[in-house]
């Protein structure tokens, strides 16, 4: 409730109990807080309720809403209890936010939050408060990377938003117009994506915003955060505050590796269910030809990997699939165009095998039974057939030379045995048959004579 004061209420009520009121508001906040933790009087409250009632004049405020922390309720750490009591936003443990594989969660700073609206505005403002205990500063200090151009942090304070929905865990969902204030300075958010369309509004991309530069490292200052937006009719948001750490795409390569490779028989499995003949169909496919080649890079598949709710055989490339969602998340299969989460992502075990066996070609195809065979490309198979055409010239000139060196000796040893007294008759083939009536020597037979040509009178008819 105090931190949810303005500067202003903020020194009339620090001048009320006779403490020091000059400075700025998280000086005045500190010693606000600092005045409730050592205990103040009955008429300190009394005054806390009634700048809060003019702070807040149409909201209902509930008797244990306006208890405020005393001696026996020490403010340790600046306790989640506080900030949303002092800011009124329902808490819904329901709505969960999905898993950002990039990030893991440490703790939750501000739960799920409602975007508390007031039907009578338009735009809408409201504020939170969060503070950090020792270990939680320990642990983003510790994180601090200053090696670059600017400051980086492994541990991150991250701000998200969502649709109030609890069918299902929620996609990063941003309000219209959503404007961020941290600590009273602006909130870096994404840039607006170019319109697909003419005369279409331009959206920001909704993503989980980093907001660590803009916290205070103190366990004793309290952290505001203040949201505008637009509201929409049947449509509410929620937003949370997590401090999580930051993993890279080696880590969860690492990660995915140590689920180990999946059985290649439920591979075979789906195979044969896709060859499987159907009785209603004309057509039987009897098999598939899938490539060894990543999609996404166009290379050789290193770690095959599809996710289990894809339907077909065809992998991609873990690595490259990993790194390009650290820099863009989307999750999207590069060969389907469905939705692959990382936690749904599976190392295809008989794709590693083959992969291992077959190191020469960039396709394959499968059979009914399971079975694989590689695929040679058609500029392969015509070197293949053109050097076995070679190899084949190669053997019948061999063949005709030797035949030739055959009849050459066949016709010396002829000669020898004609000078011993025996003949040796050679016949030659390539002579027509009708060659044989006519003798060797013969002339070729003379051309036909034409009979002289009949002359004929003519008569002339005057």
């Amino acid at each position: 409730m105090v931190m949810s004061l303005r500067v202003s209420e903020l020194q009339v009520l620090l001048g009320y109990a006779g403490r020091n009121k000059h400075g700025r508001k998280h000086e005045l906040l500190t010693k606000a807080l600092h005045l409730l933790k050592a205990g103040c009087s009955p008429a300190v409250h009394m005054k806390i309720k009634e700048l809060y009632r003019r702070r807040f004049p149409a909201k209902m405020v509930s008797h244990s809403e306006l208890a405020l922390p005393g001696p026996h309720h020490p403010l340790t750490g600046l306790t989640h209890h506080l900030a949303s009591s002092a800011t009124l936003h329902p808490v819904h443990p329901d709505v969960k936010l999905q898993r950002l594989p990039f990030y893991d969660m440490l703790d939750e700073l501000i739960k799920p939050t409602s975007l508390a609206s007031d039907n009578s505005q338009r735009f809408q403002e409201t504020c939170f408060a969060f503070a950090l205990t020792p270990q939680q500063v320990q642990q983003i200090s510790s994180s601090m990377d200053i090696s670059g151009t600017k400051c980086d942090f492994s541990v991150q304070v991250q701000l998200r938003f969502c649709l109030s929905e609890t069918s299902c865990p929620q996609e990063d969902h941003f309000p219209p117009n959503l404007c961020v204030k941290v600590n009273g300075k602006p909130c870096n958010l994404p840039g607006y994506l170019p319109p697909t369309k003419n005369g279409v509004e331009p959206k920001r991309p909704s993503r989980p915003i980093n907001i660590t530069s803009l916290v205070r490292l103190s366990t004793t200052v309290p952290n505001t955060i203040v949201v505008s937006w637009t509201a929409e009719i049947g449509r509410s948001y929620s937003m949370a505050v997590y401090l999580v750490k930051q993993q890279s795409s080696t880590v969860l390569l690492q990660r995915l590796r140590a689920k180990g490779i999946r059985n290649p028989d439920h591979s075979r499995a789906l195979i044969k269910e896709k060859l499987t003949a159907d009785p209603d169909s004309e057509i039987a496919t009897t098999s598939l030809r899938v490539s060894l080649l990543c999609p996404l890079g166009k290379m050789r598949l290193m770690i095959p990997c599809r996710a289990l709710t894809c339907s077909h055989l065809q992998c991609f490339d873990a690595t490259l699939y990993i790194q390009m969602n650290e820099k863009k998340p989307t999750w999207v299969c590069p060969v389907c165009d469905k939705k692959a989460p990382y936690e749904h992502l599976i190392i295809d075990g008989l794709f590693v095998e083959i992969l291992n066996s077959c190191t020469d070609c960039d396709e394959i195809q499968f059979k009914e039974d399971g079975s694989w065979a590689p695929m040679r490309s058609k500029k392969e198979v015509q070197e293949v057939s053109s050097a076995s055409y070679n190899n084949g010239l190669d053997g019948s000139c061999r063949t005709a030379a030797g035949s030739d060196q055959r009849s050459s000796s066949a016709s010396s040893h002829g000669g020898s045995d004609s000078s011993n007294g025996k003949k040796v008759e050679v016949i030659d083939l390539t002579l027509d048959s009708s060659s044989d009536d006519e003798g060797p020597d013969s002339p070729p037979p003379p051309p036909p004579t034409l009979p002289p040509p009949i002359k004929r009178a003519c008569e002339h008819t005057p």
